[in-house]
Formats: C-alpha cells, structure tokens, sequence
C-alpha cells in the first residue's frame, strides 16, 4: 500500500516544487501503479482540501492503463477519513468523503461501460478510521454510509414525491468497510476485542485492521511500540482462529528504525519480523529516496512473499519491558521538547497539510508536553546526531536484550543502524544524564559513525548554539540524503 507520509528528501520527476501538491498526488497514483507495481494507494482525507475526483481524475487522465487495470479488482484507492471523535475541525469532512464514494462509482461505471466493462465493482469500497478507540466508532462510519449516504435514495423530498433514487440515480456501493487504524497502546493492546465487537452483527468475509508503528515511538519509545505490535498481531491471529473470519493486518512501517525501518534495503528483514502481516505501507522515502528498479523489485519480494503465523512473543515479558522502557523514554523527551520543536520549524515540509497531531498533543498525561508530528521529530533529533531510537533504551537488562534477541531478531540492528548517524558534539545541546544514558545505549551495539553525516549535523549543532539560522534547513536537507529519509 503506497501511502501519503512525507518522509522523503528527494522530491520526484514529476513534481515542479518543494512539495506535493493536490495534483501531484493524483500523478503519484498512477505512477506507483504503473511503474512500481503498489497494489493500492491509500489516499488521505485527513487535514488538506480533499480531492474528491480522484477515481474521475484518474480515469480521465490515464484512461489507456485504466482500462487494462481496473479500479477496485486490480489496483484500489483507500480512502483515510478524519476521526470527529479526535479531529473535530475535520469532521464534516468525513460526511463529505462518504458521500463521494457513490459519485466515484457512477464515474467508474459509466468509464467502464463505455470499455465494454459494465460489471458492477465499485472503486472504493474501504475506508481507513485513523485513531480508532472503539467498535461505537467503525460503526458509526459503518452505518452513516449505510442508512444515511445510500438508505437517503428511498426516502422522498416531500409527501406523493418520486425516490430521491428515481430523481438522482442509484447509490452504490451498498456498504463500505471500514478499517481501524490503531495509533496508541492502550488501543492497540485491545485491538482483537474492538474488532471482534465490531464483527458480532455483520456477516463479512474478511477484515482488514491497520496498526500504526510511527506514533506508537513517538508517545512510548521505539521499543514499546515494536513490542506492542507483535502482541497485537498476535492476537489478532488469535482471533481469526477463534472467530473463523480471515483477519488480515496492514502494517505501518516507515523508513527509519523509529517508524519501522522498512525500505527497499531491509525488505527480507521486515517480512520476517512480521510474518503475519498482509500488507506493508511503501512510503515516499521507500519511493523516491532510492533508484527505482531497486524499488520496484522490493515492492515485488513484498507482493511475492507468503503470509505466514506470527511471531511468538511471551506478553507478560513483553508488557513489563515497556512499561519501564515507557517510563525512561517519556523521562527524557520531557526535557528534550523545547530543543526539538526548535528545531523542527526548520525541517522542510513535503506534502502541504496539516496532518492531525501526535497523540501526545491530546494527552493530559504527559505534563502538557506537545510535540511535532513524527516525521519532524526524527527529522529533528537525526539533524542534530541523536537518533530517537537511542533514547529510552538505557534501562534495558542483559535479561532483556537475551529475551529480545529471539522476540525481536533485527531489533538490535536496527539501534546500531540509527547509532552510527550519532554526532558526539550533541552532547552541547543536552544535558549530561541524557548523554550518559545514551552512552550506555550506544555501549550495547556494534556501530561505526557516519562520517559525512556528522559533517552536516555538526554543522547544524553550530548553527543552533550560535543561533545563526540561514543554512540550518539546507543541512537538515543534505544530512537527510546521507540517510536516504528525512525523518
């Protein structure tokens, strides 16, 4: 699934600016069906003017690839929906994205038709629920589409009135099927219940379920999350067996270790860590930060790999690990917010939107402490030599490390990848406890340093101690490309 997060440096051939634009996105679409080979581009609704003539736009302007490859049997477009309960200046968007999905189908029957294609497949039939906390929540999308966006077609606008289906048309699809996308532990922990109660009265043939990976570090710690994502996949597998319905996750992977380390190098290492999972998220540093015969064949391994039982994973192990490793990690990005949302003002914004915010931003447990999305905050942290993945780690038992090396094979790879873009000259930016307690991380992996990048981010480390901000963006830009992300 070809996703939206602009993590990327490198912008691509067939964008003109900085960042994407509304337009570009629809270009983006095609390009990582034709060229790439995605099976599906996840298309965000969240926090921007949604375009919601992307299927006409597509069909319209690629019609030639489109009739060979048809929209929601060859390649899909999932729509990610603004959550009311969350995003409440977003809400209405949401009624307004349910409502297009009818509008779409009319544009793909009537292309198709005119093709010597009239068979009835809608080409949205799924939307992704972001920060989903309950199945009350999946079902009011659920049912809104289902009695108030297509049930309206058989009511009439006044007494001994047509059909509003006689005076505009039928409404198809029938239903939509709505995937949950868990962001935060206490959800993702109680993910096969929420699912299982969601399921009780729909008669459905699968269901797909999203679990994030990039806000889960954010809030917790790199390892919480990695630790939390097994136990959910695991029982999630659980529940497919217990319920008989196939249950096949999606898994949200980013191109660092903090965000999942998933790109077109580490494809093997990714699989194998979650064997269970059906679908990975390719996002834009896996598509424009490498060449792209090397993305295309990586995409390929990932849509060739069988799917397979997850990893066993002993929970109460895993539990207590990040209750400690949550402790220490929140300890120390207390005191390092004011350095990082300083920082963060200066890392270039790839896709012009105002994605929600980090779950941080709406706990109330967590001493008002507010953070930039995930994106700029290891943009921020990386530009400055001290990778998030080295922070919370220092509480780690050599039981622990024992019990991660079969729970967790490539995760103490992944530290020493994040280690060698450490720059020792951040020690003037932070205090000297944050310091010893990364040490200790850093005593606990092979590593070699990054030469080239600790160029760049010593640079920036001057910049910021003698607050001279003219070329502070351009070395964040220049140290990211060592990095093959920006964050």
């Amino acid at each position: 699934m070809s996703t939206q997060h602009p993590d990327n440096v490198t912008m691509p051939f067939f964008t003109e600016g900085s960042s994407f634009n509304g337009e570009d996105e629809i270009k983006e679409a095609f390009y990582v069906f034709s060229h790439l080979r995605c099976d599906e581009q996840m298309w965000d609704c969240e926090g921007k003017e949604v375009d919601e003539f992307v299927i006409k736009k597509l069909l319209t302007r690629y019609d030639n690839y489109f009739k060979d490859h048809r929209i929601g049997k060859e390649v899909f477009i999932t729509l990610r929906v603004p959550n009311p309960a969350v995003e409440k200046s977003e809400a209405k968007i949401l009624l307004e994205t349910l409502e297009s999905a009818p509008r779409s189908y009319d544009a793909a029957h009537l292309f198709y038709e005119n093709n010597n294609d009239a068979d009835p497949i809608p080409p949205i039939f799924e939307v992704i629920l972001p920060m989903t906390t309950s199945a009350a929540s999946l079902n009011r999308v659920y049912y809104y589409y289902r009695d108030f966006v297509v049930g309206k077609q058989h009511k009439k606008c006044f007494e001994n009135d047509i059909t509003i289906k006689e005076w505009i048309g039928e409404f198809q699809p029938e239903t939509l099927e709505v995937i949950p996308l868990f962001e935060d532990i206490p959800y993702m922990l109680s993910a096969d219940a929420m699912v299982q109660s969601y399921l009780t009265d729909k008669q459905l043939p699968y269901q797909r379920v999203f679990i994030g990976r990039s806000d889960p570090a954010l809030n917790y710690g790199l390892l919480p999350a990695v630790l939390v994502v097994k136990i959910a996949l695991q029982r999630l597998h659980h529940l497919q067996e217990k319920i008989k319905i196939p249950i096949y996750p999606i898994l949200g992977l980013g191109g660092n270790p903090f965000r999942g380390n998933l790109t077109p190098l580490s494809v093997d290492e990714c699989l194998s860590e979650y064997p269970s999972v059906q679908t990975f998220t390719i996002q834009s540093a896996f598509k424009y930060d490498y060449d792209e015969d090397i993305v295309r064949n990586a995409i390929e391994k990932i849509n060739n790999h069988p799917r397979r039982q997850p990893t066993v994973i002993d929970e109460e192990i895993a539990l207590d690990i990040v209750e400690r490793l949550t402790s220490a990690y929140r300890e120390q990005i207390k005191e390092l917010a004011p350095l990082v949302n300083g920082i963060a003002r200066f890392v270039p914004r790839r896709r012009m939107r105002k994605l929600h915010i980090g779950l941080f931003g709406y706990s109330r447990n967590v001493e008002g402490i507010t953070l930039p999305r995930v994106i700029s905050f290891c943009a921020s942290l990386y530009s400055i030599g001290l990778p998030p993945e080295l922070l919370g780690l220092h509480c780690l038992t050599e039981k622990d490390v024992a019990f991660l090396k079969t729970a967790c094979p490539s995760f103490l790879d992944d530290v020493s990848l994040a280690a060698s873009y450490y720059n020792r000259d951040v020690k003037k930016l932070i205090s000297p406890k944050i310091a010893d307690n990364v040490a200790r991380v850093l005593d606990m992996v092979k590593h070699t340093e990054n030469i080239l990048h600790s160029e760049y981010t010593a640079q920036i480390i001057r910049d910021i101690l003698s607050k001279k901000e003219d070329t502070i963006t351009e070395n964040i830009i220049v140290a990211g490309k060592v990095r093959r992300f920006l964050g």
